[in-house]
């Protein structure tokens, strides 16, 4: 293991390899302080279920455009450099908010203020999410190509890590500290992530080459060529990397200046190249998309989320004040629940990866809804006359559910990589994501308008057994739309 860290050291450098690590880290361990706002809803603004599900639903909508960021990156270099700039700004906007909230007591306890609040700092975590692939994409993608796996490695345990010691300190900081202190404990890793921006060297985009759409978790992507007529080629990113070099090496570097990023259109005006990157990649991602082989599987896992109403936040006011779960207990669950993820993807690398992969959703549907089945146990109290306490109950079906998610959720990885065309491959893959993304924020809103209609509120439980009946029904729905994902398609082969 220390003989591994030391090639990743030689490889990519002390400073990076930190900021990667602590990146994914800070994405784990924000679930430390998002469950001091889902409190926050709770305790503190007195929002009913169906509220504070529709404010944190908004909340991370940010991570449904997540395409947009890389192609900002990819397009608009600011000051020359493409990635350093855009990571700062996103963690300047994934640490102001949490000082704001920690400092301002009128902010945390205004519900319009606290969800602007909370949006902004999703933005920025969402976006450092996109930059920070890019940067890995193109540390890896020539001369290291063969780290890729091993950084990914890494990325996936700093990430895995983090939840497990945010989902543990969260509840203990819960039960310990005010919300406002655990706000601004939180902000130090934004800060340190800040500090560590510095650290790392980009060098200046230079010569007239802008490459399109190679910002997202990219491959060898295919890079657009803006001459000094303006006029646009396409060719793959490794020709035109060893062009710029050859030609940076046989010709003196000279300052950007307004003119030379200007170039005529066919009508004779003037438009800037970085504005034809954008358009050029805008156009072959959405001719990519519109492919029936792409189209159809995304539009199933789109609707595996839209069709299932999400009770989770409901589920969480019924554990903490019907059943009176401490704050410490539920953090528990969520560890059990993080090393259930990670026992998931090994036994599905393991055992799974050669069946079809329509057989393995439609087992994965199947075994959701009997796991949702535990809610309606639970609710209806029947696991105390069967001599089964409740924190058993939610430790079992916590665990054994984001397990089975995540049956579902390495399919959709594996498809999303078989399908995507050459040249790209990583602009296409964030737009998966952010559809998978938006599936789930748009199941949210679904189950915050079920909580609502069946008059679910805090304090007033007597119809969750029927929304949790509902909402075991529709885990069904997507099943007959099996038919989108492609019939012979299996974890290796599509």
């Amino acid at each position: 293991m220390i003989g591994w860290f030391k090639q990743l050291h030689t490889a990519f450098g002390a400073s990076f390899l930190w900021l990667v690590c602590l990146i994914y880290f800070t994405q784990g361990f924000r679930s430390f302080v998002w469950t001091a706002v889902s409190y926050q809803l709770k305790d503190n603004l007195k929002l009913s279920p169906s509220a504070s599900q529709f404010v944190t639903s908004i909340a991370f909508f940010p991570w449904s455009i997540k395409p947009l960021y890389g192609m900002l990156s990819d397009c608009f270099p600011i000051k020359g450099r493409k990635r350093v700039p855009y990571l700062t700004l996103a963690t300047l906007l994934s640490l102001l908010p949490w000082l704001s909230l920690g400092l301002s007591d009128f902010l945390r306890n205004t519900r319009i203020e606290l969800m602007i609040l909370l949006t902004l700092q999703n933005l920025g975590s969402a976006m450092a999410d996109v930059v920070i692939d890019a940067m890995i994409a193109e540390a890896v993608r020539f001369e290291r190509a063969s780290f890729a796996g091993d950084l990914q490695s890494v990325s996936w345990l700093s990430m895995a890590f983090g939840g497990i010691c945010g989902s543990l300190l969260g509840g203990y900081a819960l039960d310990n500290l005010r919300i406002d202190m655990i706000f601004l404990l939180f902000s130090v890793l934004p800060a340190l992530q800040l500090f560590s921006c510095g650290l790392v060297e980009e060098g200046s985009v230079q010569g007239k080459a802008f490459p399109v759409g190679s910002a997202f978790n990219g491959s060898d992507m295919t890079s657009g060529i803006i001459d000094e007529e303006g006029k646009f080629s396409g060719e793959k990113s490794k020709n035109s990397t060893l062009r710029r070099k050859k030609s940076q090496k046989n010709t003196k570097r000279e300052p950007m200046t307004e003119k030379k990023f200007q170039a005529p259109d066919k009508n004779g005006s003037s438009v800037s190249p970085w504005y034809q990157s954008l358009k050029m990649a805008t156009y072959t991602l959405f001719r990519a998309f519109r492919q029936p082989a792409i189209l159809r599987p995304m539009a199933w896992f789109f609707l595996a989320h839209v069709t299932v109403p999400n009770l989770s936040t409901v589920m969480f006011y019924y554990q903490t004040e019907f059943l009176k779960l401490e704050a410490s207990f539920l953090g528990t669950a969520r560890v059990l629940g993080w090393l259930s993820l990670m026992i998931g993807t090994l036994t599905y690398n393991r055992y799974l990866k050669k069946m079809r992969l329509r057989h393995i959703l439609m087992f994965t549907q199947v075994c959701l809804a009997i796991l949702t089945v535990l809610d309606m146990v639970l609710v209806s109290r029947a696991n105390v006359s069967l001599g089964i306490s409740d924190k058993v109950t939610v430790l079992f079906g916590s665990a054994l559910s984001d397990g089975i998610n995540q049956f579902k959720f390495m399919p959709f990885l594996i498809l999303s990589g078989q399908l995507c065309p050459p040249g790209v491959e990583g602009t296409l893959f964030a737009l998966f994501m952010s559809i998978n993304n938006l599936g789930s924020t748009v199941g949210s809103f679904v189950g915050a308008g079920l909580a609502s209609v069946l008059n679910i509120s805090s304090g007033s439980f007597d119809n969750l057994f029927l929304g949790i009946g509902i909402q075991v029904l529709c885990t069904f729905i997507p099943v007959a739309f099996l038919f989108l994902i492609p019939k012979d398609a299996t974890g290796i082969s599509a």
